[in-house]
């Protein structure tokens, strides 16, 4: 039998096909199970009335009454708008509407007294509420609304079409007439609703939607956050124990460590950190134990990822098969060769770059020596995922900065072996904890949380326009004592929209102030051919130019030990994250180097507090969290919110970390309990896996 949530909501009344299909195209509204499920996102006292003598700019939504002393239209056509002035003996306001004219028209009467409801704005020192919720007093007062009401999200075209919060409130109110005393299905076991005191769903709609005090609204939230989070990670929870369970993977063992142990006695340049002993323990427990690897490392800048890869290659080299390294771009991709060649060139390894520039003849050679086993180790970009680039027993894949490939691209690289190969990616962007625990809760992830020893922390300072000529003045500095300098721009191009400095008028800046032949300068950027790019490069590396323009092209994989200032112009335009990459550039050799981020005179406090947080901090995951609470979680590694494996309503990856972590427990507890979930008590959560079918993203399917 049909339940009356999945009614149409076209058919509750006040809605109607127009008003529906408006719904359904901006806020994917479509059933009265999805009006239940339109939560409000914060709520107003409206018991609450403000006179308007007391009104201020700052105030966000309020609620006043009064009666209309004049009407007046202003302008024609699509450029016609109301204004009216509401008077309350206390003083007068303006409200204004741009829409719904022959509607406000005949709605307001003269001498009577009406509740408005809006947002305050202020034009010419003088305040206005534009599309107000309006409403006759005596028809509110009957209604006796006491408390609280929720406002729901809204968009443009919602607000443009009149359907504002009254709106929503009545077809919440017409969903519960409409449902009665049907049952609503419970989503959640009665044990986790019992152990963790949440309401059931049906109470959790009515708090959410008609709340009484805000105390139950928290606790109604706490419900809907949690199930939403517990979802999430039990899909997780149960493909990894399915992915342990069926995928098995090679067992390298520790007897045949020849290279390794020759490479830590005679090769290794200097010792472990503990952080990187610790990983390196846990990718061998991995490997030993015939289970497939599928592991995360997360390292800040410098902290000696590739030295980890390295180490995780020649264990698979040691138990016979080959290993892989890809790369997102030429530059890094070029640098982790000539890292592995520098590691390895007294070791009978051979070694082999494959990149889009590689030539015919060379490519060739490369895939035969593949086939054949005579190439052990192959770095690359993405023509690594050619059809035709096949292994003769690959044992081990190592994706660095893994975030920029595509799923798709990254399986195709998995499955170039008739059994699935060992995985380690890695990134050196930090990655919040909550957030790591839910975009990659089914990858087992390690932390390389310390530094080598002997390298000094960054200095960095922020300067505005008006100190260009100090941070010339640091920049020659440097230079005289023999070292190099980056300058990013996050433009090639000067931009109409956006007034940030641009690279081609920052390189023609540069090259005035720092003439040939005393300097030297070259340029890098994504629109060069990759010769000129490489060659530009290689005048930086080898020391031929002193400053490298570049745009963030040298995020990652650019190491040039001599070089100690990186100059960020316009470095509002970044996010932390991408700052503290760039910042990583420098401080690779023994001096003291520096990071001097350029701002324009003018700074949101966002943006402010994000340059200031560069300057009092060298961690990279203090700094994570900092632009996690910042900007939310809808712009780390350009992953949005909405495009996780569930959509969120109310959870929040920046602000509800204790409730993941809550929600993860209870749900890998369920599966290591229950893995298949049998137990008459699960079944409800076995059906709801099957439903939701959550992981559009797993990375245990694609390996």
């Amino acid at each position: 039998m049909a339940s009356v949530l999945d009614l149409d909501i076209q058919f509750l009344p006040g809605v109607g096909p127009k008003r529906a299909d408006l719904l359904k195209t901006e806020l994917n509204l479509y059933t009265i199970r999805d009006v239940l499920n339109f939560f409000p996102f914060r709520y107003i006292d409206r018991s609450k009335f403000y006179a308007i003598g007391e009104l201020q700019p700052a105030m966000a939504s309020v609620q006043i009454k009064g009666k209309i002393m004049n009407l007046q239209t202003e302008g024609s056509g699509h450029k016609q708008r109301i204004k009216a002035t509401l008077f309350d003996g206390t003083g007068m306001i303006q409200l204004v509407w741009f829409t719904n004219i022959k509607w406000v028209k005949e709605f307001l009467k003269p001498d009577t007294e009406y509740v408005i409801f809006g947002r305050i704005s202020e034009f010419k020192s003088q305040l206005s509420i534009s599309h107000p919720e309006i409403e006759e007093f005596q028809k509110f007062s009957a209604k006796n609304i006491q408390g609280f009401v929720g406002v729901y999200p809204s968009t443009e075209k919602i607000r443009n079409a009149n359907i504002n919060g009254k709106i929503f409130r009545a077809m919440v109110e017409a969903a519960f007439e409409k449902i009665g005393t049907e049952i609503i299905s419970e989503s959640l076991p009665a044990s986790i609703l019992e152990e963790f005191g949440l309401p059931n769903l049906r109470e959790t709609y009515k708090i959410l939607h008609m709340p009484s005090d805000l105390t139950a609204v928290s606790r109604a939230q706490f419900r809907v956050k949690f199930e939403e989070l517990f979802w999430l990670q039990l899909s997780m929870a149960y493909k990894k124990q399915v992915h342990t369970q069926y995928v098995k993977g090679f067992v390298f063992r520790r007897e045949n460590d020849k290279l390794l142990r020759l490479f830590y006695k005679q090769h290794l340049p200097f010792a472990l950190t503990g952080a990187q002993v610790r990983v390196m323990s846990e990718i061998r427990a991995d490997v030993e134990a015939g289970k497939h690897m599928n592991r995360l490392i997360q390292g800040d800048v410098g902290s000696g990822k590739t030295l980890i890869a390295l180490l995780s290659m020649l264990m698979a080299l040691d138990n016979g098969h080959q290993a892989c390294l890809m790369a997102p771009t030429e530059i890094l991709a070029q640098q982790h060769y000539v890292s592995l060649q520098k590691f390895l060139s007294n070791l009978p390894i051979t070694i082999a770059l494959l990149t889009g520039s590689t030539r015919k003849k060379e490519r060739d050679s490369i895939h035969a020596g593949l086939l054949n086993g005579s190439i052990h180790i192959l770095v690359g970009t993405h023509a690594l995922l050619e059809d035709i680039v096949q292994f003769d027993n690959l044992g081990l894949c190592v994706i660095d900065e893994q975030h920029r490939f595509g799923v798709a691209q990254r399986a195709r690289l998995w499955k170039k072996n008739s059994q699935t190969p060992h995985i380690l990616v890695m990134t050196a962007t930090p990655i919040p904890r909550t957030l790591a625990m839910t975009l990659y809760g089914d990858l087992d992830v390690s932390v390389i949380d310390e530094l080598p020893p002997g390298r000094k922390p960054i200095q960095t300072m922020l300067l505005r326009d008006s100190h260009r000529l100090r941070m010339h003045g640091i920049l020659r500095e440097q230079i005289a004592l023999g070292r190099q300098a980056y300058i990013v721009y996050p433009l090639i191009q000067e931009s109409e929209k956006l007034d940030y400095k641009d690279l081609e008028d920052g390189y023609a800046s540069i090259t005035q102030a720092f003439p040939l032949p005393k300097y030297a300068t070259t340029v890098v950027h994504g629109k060069m051919k990759p010769q000129d790019k490489e060659y530009s490069m290689q005048l930086f590396a080898q020391g031929k130019a002193q400053i490298l323009v570049a745009t963030t092209v040298i995020e990652v994989g650019v190491d040039v030990p001599n070089a100690t200032v990186m100059v960020i112009e316009s470095a509002e335009r970044f996010g932390l994250s991408q700052l503290h990459q760039l910042r990583g550039r420098v401080g690779r050799g023994g001096e003291q180097s520096y990071c001097i981020l350029m701002a324009g005179n003018k700074l949101s406090a966002e943006g402010k507090t994000r340059l200031e947080s560069m300057v009092q901090s060298n961690d990279g995951f203090e700094l994570a969290e900092i632009d996690l609470k910042l900007r939310g979680p809808g712009d780390i590694e350009g992953t949005q919110q909405s495009g996780l494996p569930i959509s969120l309503k109310l959870a929040n990856l920046a602000k509800d970390g204790k409730i993941i972590q809550l929600a993860r427990s209870k749900a890998f507890d369920i599966i290591a309990k229950d893995p298949a979930l049998e137990l008459p008590q699960h079944s409800i959560l076995a059906s709801g896996l099957k439903e939701r079918s959550v992981q559009k993203i797993s990375w245990r399917d694609i390996s």
